[in-house]
């Protein structure tokens, strides 16, 4: 049977996972997430050890990977810059190597085993430090002329906003993110709170928690608009480290979202669902890129 390998490489880990031929996981491996891109080849090679060798391999990478598997910007490795992780990759391990943006990569994984099967044309917007994203559009995973679509955290919703690590402002995931809900907090209360604290919170229903998430889905909402007015989906699928928060957040977000909407009493309205897959869905989805490039 075909041994099929996915890496997901992260901000604090790079996980690894061996598929079986229904696409369930039978192995997995965690190792440190590289500080940079030179460790970055010793980390990939260590887990494929890890995961006992494949016959196909396919790797996730943070950040702005084109056609032919240059990480051309990653704002979490440091000193990245026109990096040929694709040809390094396959010199190291003597094996055909698939790359492509993490947030392609679980959005592959979620269409074809998660929360986007049965429609043709999804956006995954994956929430973290940052956001991510990928898209589905007439049943085909969407890369863009260059292979860098789906990078729509940078978005500019306030032109005059907060500063993101891109170097410009107002960029969407500033507002929407994981890391954002703290920063909604601080703004609402003058202190700091994490992300999974306001969540919390807003479990229990204190007002000022509710009043963050309220902001916060205003926000989201916000994105979720601009991508269905340029590309029209069926479904919005929400992963990253927020997936678990649907009982909190996805109520505010549909109903904000119809109200953003341009002319959504004369549409159909996108689903937005949560994610199913888990924090796996990066590495499960490699896995499938690299069965399917094999």
């Amino acid at each position: 049977m075909t041994r099929r390998l996915g890496i997901d490489v992260g901000g604090t880990k790079c996980l690894g996972v061996v598929l079986d031929a229904d696409g369930r996981v039978t192995r997995r491996v965690r190792v440190p997430a590289p500080p940079d891109v030179t460790g970055l080849l010793d980390a990939v090679a260590e887990v494929v050890e890890g995961l006992g060798g494949g016959d196909t391999l396919g790797v996730g990478l943070p950040g702005l990977v084109d056609a032919g598997g240059v990480l051309r910007a990653a704002p979490n490795l440091a000193g990245v810059a026109e990096f040929p992780a694709r040809a390094l990759l396959e010199q190291r391990l003597g094996m055909t190597v698939a790359v492509d943006n993490d947030a392609t990569c679980a959005t592959m994984a979620e269409w074809s085993l998660g929360a986007g099967r049965g429609v043709d044309d999804l956006v995954l917007v994956t929430l973290g430090t940052g956001i991510g994203g990928g898209l589905v559009a007439g049943g085909r995973i969407r890369r863009g002329a260059h292979g860098m679509a789906g990078e729509i955290g940078h978005m500019v919703v306030e032109r005059e906003g907060r500063p993101c690590r891109c170097g410009h402002r107002g960029c969407w995931e500033r507002y929407a993110s994981g890391s954002a809900l703290g920063d909604h907090a601080r703004s609402l209360t003058g202190t700091h709170v994490p992300g999974e604290e306001v969540i919390a919170a807003a479990r229990r229903l204190d007002p000022w928690a509710l009043e963050v998430v309220e902001v916060f889905a205003d926000w989201l909402a916000l994105g979720l608009a601009n991508l269905a007015n340029v590309v029209d989906p069926a479904r919005f699928v929400i992963g990253g480290g927020l997936a678990d928060t649907g009982d909190v957040v996805l109520a505010g977000v549909r109903e904000a979202y119809a109200r953003t909407l341009y002319s959504a009493e004369h549409r159909p309205l996108a689903e937005i669902l949560m994610a199913s897959l888990g924090p796996e869905a990066g590495a499960v989805g490699a896995a499938l890129l690299g069965a399917d490039d094999a």
